[in-house]
């Protein structure tokens, strides 16, 4: 496994283009579904993307 998850290469690309596209969200929920299970960085770095989507610093493509 590589030290980065796909998850949070993911996160780090929405919180450094301030924004979350649908396809993220797709390759998001499809990463989680061959893993099976959520690593404790991996929910840190998803409960850290949803705060900014809510405090407005970054936009929720739809």
């Amino acid at each position: 496994m590589s030290n980065k998850s796909i998850i949070r290469n993911l996160v780090n690309r929405a919180l450094l283009a301030k924004r979350f596209t649908p396809e993220m969200e797709t390759l998001i929920n499809q990463e989680l579904s061959v893993q099976g299970y959520i690593t404790d960085p991996d929910y840190e770095a998803l409960e850290y993307l949803m705060q900014a989507i809510d405090q407005g610093r970054v936009r929720q493509v739809v």
